[in-house]
Parts: structure tokens; C-alpha cells; sequence
């Protein structure tokens, strides 16, 4: 046994500490342990680890280290000479590794999901703007729509007594009165135009509300003209106007709302959009003098204008 081993060991057992102990609390093999107390060094790694194996044990059983290395250098060489084979701090090499992995994976992980937002919303603005171009540029075909009532003339004959034979005798019939015709002649701006014919009749405009409650507005000659009433019109009930000058007419909602002229439906979209229209009656000879619309009220149902 060397003088360094001895000294060790006293110091162990004054402490009252097993060689598992020091192990324990070192984190050195045992057999190491044992070949530094009996002063066999070939068994050891190198010199390196010698001298870290002592600072160790000195410092685990209450020495000084620097002083027994320096007491005994002799036995442990402060020249190192051998390779260095293995390091202990290579042991957390494995730690660091895994934690550069697990930022790298963070980063990209955020990474795509920074992009896939992104794209998300250039998708999404794209999209509307696509469909709010279509519904903007899409023509609407001019519509005309009229009611088709005819009355067939009946012809009459008169029996003559005198020739004994009979002679047909025309009776002249009424002349049938010009079907009401709606028909569509510009779009201006977000307003759509019709005229309404024929001349010298007071046409009825009609508003009917269905599927739930609409906002609207009527108002005389445009959009800028005298407010015949706006506000919320309940579900089911029905405005009505007597066209007797320009009518303008906007709605919340064109899939809720049906808008008609003597019975005849003027064509909305039918989207869940608003909607203005411009009805003008046609002027002419015997057009109607009153120079006014004024609200009728619907037999279906009571509305208040707002």
C-alpha cells in the first residue's frame, strides 16, 4: 500500500465511510477506489484520471486536495502522458444532442404553422374577392314580363222572319284593356331600373316578406329622394304603394323579400343580399294626375314605417 492510500483509507474510516459510500458519493468504480488505497495505478484509465480520482476521494473524506497532490506528486505525476480515451462529460453529450433536436423540431413545427396561416388568409381574400367580382360583373338579362289576359270576342247572330234565314250580326266587344308589363332597362350603379307600362293606369307595388324579419326602405324618384318608410318589416307582412311616380325600393335581404307589380314579380336575385330597383311608370296620354305614392295598407298584415 502507498503512503497516498494510506492516508486516504485513515481518512475514510475516521469518517466512518465504507468504499460503496465513496463510490456512492463520487460516482468512482469501486475497484478504482480499492487500486488508489493500495497504490496499484495499471488498472486505472491514465494519469488524467489518477489525479481527478484523488481530488475526488480527497474531497469526499474531508481533505485537502490540492495539498496531498502537491504532498504527493511523486505518486500522482502532474505531467499527463497517456490519452485521453474516455471523457466523463461525454456521458451528457446525449442531453445536448436531444435538446438542439427538440429545438430544431420546435422551430420548424412553428414555422409551418406560421405559412399555413398565411396562405390561409391570402386563400380566404382571394376567394371573396373572386366571388365579389362574378356577382358584381354579371349581367342581367333584360326581362319582360307581362301578364297575358285576352278576351275572345263572341259572335252573335239575329234571325230574320222575312227571308227565312239567318243573318250573322257582329257585335262589336270591348276593347281588352293593355296588360301590365314590368321591363327591365339599365342597371346603374347598384341600382336596377324598370318601366312600367302601360300609361294612364295606377300600377300597385307590392312588397312581401317571407322566412324572417327585413330591413327596407321606400322612397320617391331615387335613392336621394322624399323617405316613404324605412325599418324592419316583420315575416308575412306585405307593403304596398300605388306607382304613380318613380318608385325607389331597397332591401335588406332579396331571399326574403318579393317584390311585385300587379301581381307580377319583379326579379331580385333572390340572394341573400340587398337589392334597390327603380320603378318608373310610363308616361303618356291619360297618365295619372296625382303626382303622389302613397301607402296603401295590405289586407295580410299591419306595417308600420319607421
Amino acid at each position: 500500500m502507498s503512503d497516498l492510500g494510506a492516508l486516504l483509507r485513515k481518512a475514510r474510516e475516521e469518517r466512518g465511510l465504507s468504499l460503496e459510500d465513496v463510490q456512492e458519493s463520487t460516482k468512482i468504480r469501486k475497484r478504482y477506489l480499492e487500486a488508489i488505497e493500495n497504490g496499484d495505478h495499471s488498472i486505472l484509465p491514465g494519469t488524467f484520471y489518477l489525479r481527478a480520482f484523488v481530488k475526488n476521494y480527497c474531497e469526499a473524506v474531508g481533505l485537502d486536495a490540492d495539498e496531498v497532490l502537491r504532498l504527493y506528486q511523486h505518486e500522482v505525476p502532474a505531467s499527463v502522458t497517456d490519452q485521453i480515451v474516455e471523457k466523463p462529460a461525454a456521458a451528457r453529450a446525449p442531453r445536448r444532442v436531444q435538446t438542439q433536436s427538440s429545438e430544431r423540431i420546435s422551430k420548424l413545427g412553428f414555422n409551418v404553422l406560421m405559412w399555413s396561416f398565411l396562405i390561409l388568409i391570402v386563400v380566404v381574400v382571394w376567394v371573396y374577392f373572386v366571388n365579389q367580382q362574378g356577382n358584381d360583373t354579371k349581367e342581367i338579362d333584360q326581362t319582360n314580363i307581362t301578364d297575358e289576359a285576352s278576351q275572345a270576342p263572341s259572335p252573335t247572330t239575329d234571325s230574320s222572319n222575312g227571308a227565312g234565314t239567318n243573318s250573322p250580326s257582329a257585335t262589336p266587344s270591348p276593347t281588352p284593356s293593355e296588360p301590365t308589363s314590368v321591363t327591365f332597362t339599365a342597371k346603374k350603379g347598384k341600382v336596377d331600373h324598370y318601366d312600367v307600362a302601360p300609361a294612364g293606369t295606377v300600377h300597385k307595388l307590392e312588397i312581401k316578406i317571407s322566412g324572417g324579419k327585413v330591413w327596407m326602405e321606400v322612397r320617391k324618384g331615387s335613392d336621394k329622394g322624399e323617405q316613404l318608410m324605412s325599418g324592419n318589416v316583420e315575416d308575412g307582412q306585405v307593403i304596398s304603394y300605388d306607382i304613380t311616380e318613380p318608385l325607389y325600393v331597397n332591401v335588406g335581404r332579396a331571399d326574403l323579400s318579393v317584390i311585385s307589380v300587379d301581381g307580377i314579380t319583379v326579379n331580385d336575385g333572390d340572394q341573400a343580399r340587398s337589392k334597390k330597383v327603380l320603378l318608373n311608370p310610363v308616361q303618356g296620354a291619360g297618365a295619372g294626375a296625382d303626382a303622389n305614392a302613397s301607402p296603401t295598407p295590405s289586407a295580410s298584415a299591419d306595417t308600420t314605417a319607421q
